[in-house]
């Protein structure tokens, strides 16, 4: 039953998106809502801080997306061609890209509720804008987006965040910075009645009708990312906040919860080499480097190693930082000729990307140490294997080479237009997939398949969503649908449930 005293109806451990959908559900339907937040209020966030801010939604078109938009200027809508991006096309996207292995129930939950949850964050006060600069190109009078991807927060990740907090501020719901979640209450019925959380003023037990772990994954903790995703991986760079140590999953299994997910799978990208170990405030998300569907990459030895060109960047980057993970020294350089460079998103003009140019190849091998020899003759075989077609940066052109290991599927232009970019990058870890068992109301299951009663979860500790990869901005999308409906079931979860 419920406790006869709670502290709060709800308390929601995490502060990224996930979470504050979640207290803001809740809120909204009368609940006393206390958020639990690790980092102290100059680190707040999460990982959501760290994000581009591109969210996935279905949409039928254009008035679709003016409702995500509503000062969408005439101007801009007769500049712009978006086509439509269904429920069904989202759910087949999302099931090619992880292998057919997503979970169905919650696949469907987030491709049908995403547009409208996007709608209600817009209703709440976050603002939209279209994803010019990384998600479109100028064909003509047009800017032609592709990949399923249109909408991004204002302000990117940074400015999602933000304008997330404004939302808590303005409701008054209470934030409990430096505040570390130690482990969940439960009554002998094994229903979840608080949390116990350690704070600069000590150990404290907080009692609450429900709880909502939303506090990330197990990227930040060296260990864990060992033990599941394999030797290696303690030297990935991460590439968010260095507080996702994988706390709430441990918690959860401790009472019973459910293990669920791709466990030694991960998001992970190409990141720049002299990036810091975690995430840097001030940089952001601009170390990741996602033009090289327009180039090629290359490890130490001069040596191709995957296919650039195997689908749009939206598809192939969460994947592709595990590939460079296991090149000699952890590292990788993506080139570019003079024709692309227009292309090339606007983290390559940072003053701290670390690259080389030069006017031969000779001279982009010997500024970062690659073999000039072997890097000749890839880039000799490479330009000789590229067949004709039209370059189209907008769709798969088929503009492929032949007879070359790997292949490049699409965009293949031969490098042969000085001078030659050349960027290094290694493997920044974004979020893991493993996690914890949820069903559609984001109730936690626990080892026998029923709801632990009052525990709830969203977010990057959800497992069964992405194996292997993930479509571009899917992760917000996910960590917003699954957010708001576990803070309303949560804020619901008043009755008593036993006798």
């Amino acid at each position: 039953m419920n406790n006869p005293n709670p502290d709060y109806d709800v308390v929601i451990v995490g502060a990224g998106n996930a979470a504050i959908c979640a207290a803001l559900s809740a809120w909204e339907l009368g609940a006393s809502v206390l958020v639990l937040e690790k980092a102290p209020s100059y680190h707040r966030g999460g990982n959501t801080y760290f994000t581009g801010g591109a969210i996935r939604c279905a949409f039928s078109g254009l008035s679709d997306l003016k409702i995500l938009i509503p000062d969408m200027t005439l101007g801009e809508e007769d500049s712009i061609e978006v086509g439509e991006y269904s429920e069904s096309q989202y759910y087949d996207d999302l099931m090619r890209i992880t292998d057919g292995l997503a979970d169905p129930q919650l696949s469907q939950a987030l491709v049908s509720k995403s547009f409208n949850t996007l709608k209600w964050l817009q209703e709440l006060g976050i603002r939209f804008v279209p994803l010019y600069g990384r998600q479109s190109f100028k064909v003509g009078n047009k800017h032609k987006f592709w990949g399923g991807l249109f909408v991004e927060a204002v302000g990117g990740g940074k400015g999602l965040s933000d304008q997330l907090f404004r939302l808590l501020e303005e409701r008054g719901i209470h934030i409990s910075y430096e505040t570390k979640a130690l482990r969940l209450v439960t009554d002998s019925w094994g229903e979840v009645k608080g949390v116990v959380c350690l704070s600069p003023m000590g150990e404290k037990e907080i009692r609450a009708n429900a709880v909502v772990l939303a506090c990330g994954g197990f990227e930040s903790n060296a260990e864990m990312r060992t033990r599941y995703l394999g030797p290696g991986w303690d030297l990935a760079k991460v590439r968010g906040v260095p507080y996702n140590t994988g706390d709430g999953i441990r918690m959860a299994l401790e009472i019973g919860a459910q293990s669920y997910g791709h466990w030694s799978g991960c998001h992970a990208v190409a990141w720049d080499v002299n990036a810091p170990n975690y995430g840097d405030r001030k940089i952001t998300d601009l170390y990741q480097k996602h033009s090289y569907p327009f180039g090629i990459i290359v490890n130490i030895n001069g040596d191709r190693f995957v296919d650039e060109g195997a689908d749009f960047r939206n598809y192939t980057y969460a994947k592709y930082g595990k590939e460079i993970l296991f090149q000699p020294n952890r590292v990788a350089f993506q080139i570019f000729d003079n024709k692309v460079k227009h292309l090339l998103r606007d983290e390559y003009r940072i003053p701290q990307c670390t690259m080389v140019q030069g006017d031969t190849i000779e001279e982009v091998a010997e500024g970062f140490g690659i073999s000039a020899e072997r890097l000749l003759k890839t880039v000799e075989q490479f330009n000789s294997s590229v067949q004709g077609g039209v370059f189209d940066p907008t769709k798969l052109d088929g503009k492929k080479t032949l007879g070359l290991t790997p292949p490049k599927s699409n965009w293949a232009l031969p490098i042969e237009t000085p001078p030659y970019l050349a960027y290094a990058v290694t493997c920044g870890i974004t979020f893991t997939f493993g996690g914890l068992r949820i069903n559609e109301k984001g109730k936690v299951i626990n080892t026998e398949g029923i709801p632990i009663p009052g525990l709830f979860a969203a977010g990057e500790m959800v497992g069964g969503l992405f194996y292997y990869n993930y479509p571009g901005g899917a992760g917000l999308s996910a960590g917003s649908v699954f957010g708001r409906l576990a803070g309303a079931n949560a804020a619901q979860h008043m009755k008593p449930t036993h006798e």
